[in-house]
């Protein structure tokens, strides 16, 4: 056989085993999206939810703030988002208050056939912690050092968060206990400074105050939604009233969203445009709103689970060795960022294993992180190349020889 014929035979041995390889990889990779892309655009990519709860009014003749506050608390924690991811900001002065017919208890209904209060709640900032300053800080991660976790926002950029306030306000202000004041541009700028710190993916943030709809004019960041319950100028009304508690248990327009909530359950594929199909003035008694201009996934493909749910869902990440690779340099980076979870260093490896490393969040998040290839640590790409072209070259060189034998 003639040396240009062995060279050729060579040669596309050496291409049927880069094709063969690289349609296999293709192949996975291509079983591997379809799965997680199988309902197309309406499917979340997020990861995780959260909920930030907060209930801005004190004193026993607001004791209906404290009972919506409490309700959706109950919601989300129904629907799968535990304890560790929701930050509950509460007076938490209306169980114990010693005007109270009902020690212990709040109740949203003039039956009183499910008490909120219960003893299975975590609030995270009561009385006089709930101010405007700390609200902020929780949005933005801007926590002095001694701050535990339990009350920090530990959110990334595959985050959903739930944000839900109810208090006293007017034409783009939320008054906190009173005392002080949170503006529509305060929030806007804080939502902002989480975009721009991948504090979030997408944000659904709900309001129960008089002139509800102002307070979310001024949003300005991408991927949030929003609705309140009452227009400029229009009051926001109680629901009923307890003559045994001897006041008002519970806002409209909050009495209304949950009793909608009670209709979902963890595998509901309801919308949250049919959330808002249902507003109308005569349930609520005001005329709620929506902003869905920065909101970039169609309404009736968003599920109400997307943000009062808990997450399954897994993210397809790259390929061990790659990020074995960067892990070195990620590893101040990342051990400094509160709830992050660094691949284990590449001393722990051992060469030709095969490692599967999952990683949940810190705190309690349903979603896995899961690496599965061979592994040979502390080789780099190039390394790894070498390799490669050494082994084909070697299957080359087999060839050649085999091929000068049989001529001999």
């Amino acid at each position: 056989m003639k040396r240009p014929a062995v060279w050729l035979l060579s040669f596309l041995f050496f291409a049927l085993s880069c094709s063969s390889s690289l349609a296999q990889d293709v192949a996975q990779q291509d079983v591997v999206r379809g799965f997680f892309d199988a309902q197309g655009g309406a499917v979340s990519s997020h990861t995780n939810n959260w909920a930030v709860l907060v209930c801005a009014s004190r004193y026993w003749f607001n004791y209906r703030h404290m009972a919506n506050a409490l309700g959706m608390y109950r919601t989300v924690k129904r629907l799968g988002i535990p304890d560790s991811n929701i930050i509950l900001m509460l007076a938490d002065d209306a169980a114990c208050n010693s005007r109270n017919k009902f020690p212990g208890c709040v109740y949203a209904n003039a039956g009183r056939q499910l008490d909120l209060y219960g003893d299975n709640i975590e609030v995270d900032y009561r009385g006089y912690e709930v101010t405007v300053e700390n609200f902020l800080r929780v949005l933005t991660g801007r926590m002095d050092p001694s701050v535990p976790r339990s009350k920090r926002l530990l959110t990334d950029d595959k985050s959903n968060i739930f944000v839900y306030m109810t208090g006293h306000g007017g034409n783009e202000f939320l008054k906190f206990q009173d005392n002080e004041e949170i503006s529509a541009f305060d929030i806007a700028d804080a939502f902002e400074q989480m975009w721009q710190k991948k504090r979030y993916h997408e944000i659904f943030f709900m309001v129960d105050t008089c002139q509800a709809n102002t307070m979310y004019t001024k949003f300005y960041s991408p991927n949030i939604l929003a609705t309140g319950s009452s227009e400029l100028r229009e009051n926001s009304y109680s629901y009923e009233n307890d003559n045994d508690i001897g006041v008002a248990v519970i806002d409209s327009y909050t009495h209304h969203i949950l009793n909608f909530m009670e209709g979902i359950d963890k595998t509901s594929q309801k919308s949250i445009q049919d959330l808002f199909d249902t507003y109308s003035y005569e349930k609520i008694q005001s005329h709620p709103g929506v902003r869905s201009d920065l909101f970039r996934r169609p309404l009736r493909q968003t599920l109400v689970t997307d943000f009062f749910g808990g997450v399954a869902q897994a993210e397809v990440l790259p390929s061990l060795p790659e990020v074995i690779q960067r892990s070195s340099d990620a590893a101040d980076t990342a051990n400094s960022v509160p709830g992050a979870h660094i691949i284990p260093p590449v001393s722990a490896y051992r060469a030709n294993d095969t490692y599967t490393y999952q990683a949940t969040p810190a705190k309690g998040v349903d979603v896995a992180v899961v690496f599965a290839r061979s592994a040979t640590p502390g080789q780099s790409r190039a390394l790894i190349t070498f390799r490669a072209w050494a082994s084909i070259v070697l299957t080359g060189s087999l060839v050649t020889w085999a091929s000068r034998t049989r001529v001999k």
